[in-house]
């Protein structure tokens, strides 16, 4: 009789992943072939290897496979060999994708639900939150995250070193010069970004981030053991978010198109086509290859503005239009069940965590309690998605949508505030979603600075829309007028999901924090003994504000409208 012992491995997911195969031998042979004498054990193979790669701003249409203008042959290739996942989604801006994939948490169960985290101010990833790569580090694994955190790093302990990677090198804030690595948060507000674990990286200026940090993952990749200890690695470019920079070489490809922005866009995702060339060239060469598993997001929708396109979807980047929120995405390893195929099943950015955790051999109590899902057998096997719903998001300190109220909410939801939710084949907007306009491929040369972006700036007289998704991917048909039961119960998910949200963390600037007074360069200016501030407090008392919000509000809404005149003019 014969007793199995597998340990942290269930063995179907192991049978599932491809990892057990084994031939049983009778009593006789086992006589006969003393070298396989049986142990009553079965060797438990290394967990796989895992590379997740994310693109800043790269919007739906600006991928080989989805476009006609812009030429990615090797992330093309690595996608029609995997499975492409065509119903994933993504946050519309990039602070809250990235806490979103660390924590496997929605925004309002971490207090991040508004806008980004600016330079200067004291906030970050919440400490109370176990990161992935912190699970990950339990299940034995090296980590180790190359390029762009946006996360926070008032303290010592916001770093990426100190929430789970092993090594980091990179960039702390949301946008930095690809050469120089000068960041700026307003006019004159302007210091050196690149770090080498918790310490500041002079000695690289003058190199491109993209090769930079593709070096450094094939660095990583050349000195570690394939064998003795499962790898990951989140490499994290900035590309392709402004300032548009590229080597000169990849451009001249792009010569036929007449926008510039778009050439100068197209460049730099060509860029990064070829940086992951290189990566997987590594995984072959140094034997990683075939036990990994490779994934590809982008971390929000593109910007037109700056050459993004996420045609035929409506909206952009910033928005809870499918533009904004629809991401790119692709899943590729030698250890998928059915390959080349399309995935229609419906991922958020969340089920990454215990996902990954569950290849990685952890069990479901190490999961407990998130927001995401594991989706695997979804994506390897074909099997239906165990996400039924996604929460977008609610944040209460968007600008108020006028007209929006608690009547036309059906008495339960004020429907001023900026939320999104996805359940099923429906979708449902409150509030302000964001321009909300379909913006064709940019590639004519000439266009008035007054139409550049193709979009009509007019206020939504909507504070209500609802589409079902399945049937309307590019949001044409609001049919909140016609299906009041449908909008009615997912005002009713808003509400349940809103009692369970924590208040939001957006302190104001910190002064300490220039680079002026930190020698140059954005670094922590906060000791790690010293107490935080007091997030709600200040934002109840912003919030309850109404006249002060509505003239900042216009102040704002001039400044757009002024910027992107200005931005047009300068492209």
């Amino acid at each position: 009789q014969y007793f199995l012992s597998l340990t942290s491995f269930s063995m179907m997911s192991l049978l599932s992943l491809g990892y057990l195969t084994w031939d049983l031998m009778s009593p006789n042979q086992v006589e006969n072939d003393p070298e396989q004498t049986f142990t009553g054990r079965f060797p438990v193979p290394q967990p796989p290897h895992i590379i997740f790669i994310m693109t800043d701003d790269q919007g739906f249409n600006d991928i080989g496979y989805h476009s006609s203008d812009i030429r990615t042959p090797v992330l093309d290739k690595l996608a029609a060999d995997g499975v492409k996942l065509e119903n994933y989604y993504i946050q519309p801006i990039c602070t809250p994708s990235r806490s979103q994939f660390i924590t496997g948490r929605y925004q309002i169960h971490t207090g991040l639900q508004h806008s980004i985290i600016r330079p200067r101010q004291p906030n970050c990833l919440p400490f109370d939150q176990v990161t992935l790569p912190q699970r990950l580090q339990e299940l034995g694994y090296s980590t180790h995250m190359v390029g762009k955190w946006h996360l926070g790093f008032y303290k010592k302990e916001c770093l990426p070193t100190r929430r789970g990677f092993d090594t980091y090198f990179g960039s702390l804030t949301g946008s930095v010069n690809y050469y120089t690595y000068d960041a700026c948060d307003g006019h004159g507000l302007c210091g050196f970004d690149l770090h080498e674990g918790e310490s500041v990286a002079w000695g690289q200026i003058g190199k491109y981030s993209t090769h930079l940090y593709t070096q450094r993952v094939r660095k990583i990749l050349a000195t570690h053991d394939p064998q003795s200890q499962p790898l990951f690695i989140f490499l994290s470019f900035q590309a392709v978010h402004t300032p548009l920079q590229f080597p000169q070489e990849y451009i001249d490809q792009y010569r036929g198109l007449g926008n510039v922005a778009r050439r100068k866009y197209a460049a730099m995702v060509s860029a990064v086509d070829e940086a992951v060339r290189n990566i997987t060239y590594a995984l072959r060469k140094y034997g990683y290859y075939q036990n990994s598993v490779i994934i590809f997001s982008t971390d929000n929708g593109g910007q037109p503005l700056s050459g993004g396109n996420n045609w035929p979807l409506r909206g952009r980047k910033g928005t809870y239009w499918e533009g904004g929120i629809r991401g790119l995405g692709f899943v590729h390893s030698p250890l998928l069940r059915k390959k080349r195929r399309v995935s229609k099943a419906l991922v958020h950015i969340t089920d990454w965590y215990p996902t990954l955790v569950g290849l990685a051999g952890g069990d479901k109590s190490l999961t407990e309690g998130l927001d995401g899902y594991n989706v695997w057998e979804a994506i390897s096997d074909g099997k239906e998605s165990p996400r039924l719903e996604i929460l977008h998001n609610i944040d209460p300190l968007y600008n108020h949508a006028r007209g929006g109220s608690l009547q036309k909410g059906y008495g339960i939801w004020n429907t001023a505030i900026q939320a999104s939710i996805r359940a099923g084949d429906w979708k449902l907007l409150t509030g302000d979603p964001g321009y909300g306009d379909w913006i064709p491929p940019q590639i004519l040369p000439g266009f008035p600075s007054s139409c550049w972006n193709l979009e009509r700036h007019t206020r939504p007289r909507n504070t209500v829309w609802l589409f079902n998704i399945s049937g309307d991917p590019y949001e044409r048909y609001d049919l909140s007028e016609q299906r009041p039961d449908v909008v009615k119960e997912l005002l009713a998910r808003l509400v349940y999901y809103n009692r369970t949200a924590v208040p939001v963390r957006y302190p104001s600037e910190d002064p300490r924090a220039d680079p002026y007074l930190n020698g140059g360069a954005w670094v922590p200016w906060v000791g790690d003994e010293e107490e935080e501030d007091s997030w709600v407090s200040v934002f109840r008392k912003k919030s309850m504000d109404w006249k002060k919000k509505l003239k900042l509000s216009k102040i704002r809404s001039f400044a757009r409208k002024l910027n992107t005149r200005i931005m047009s003019n300068r492209i």
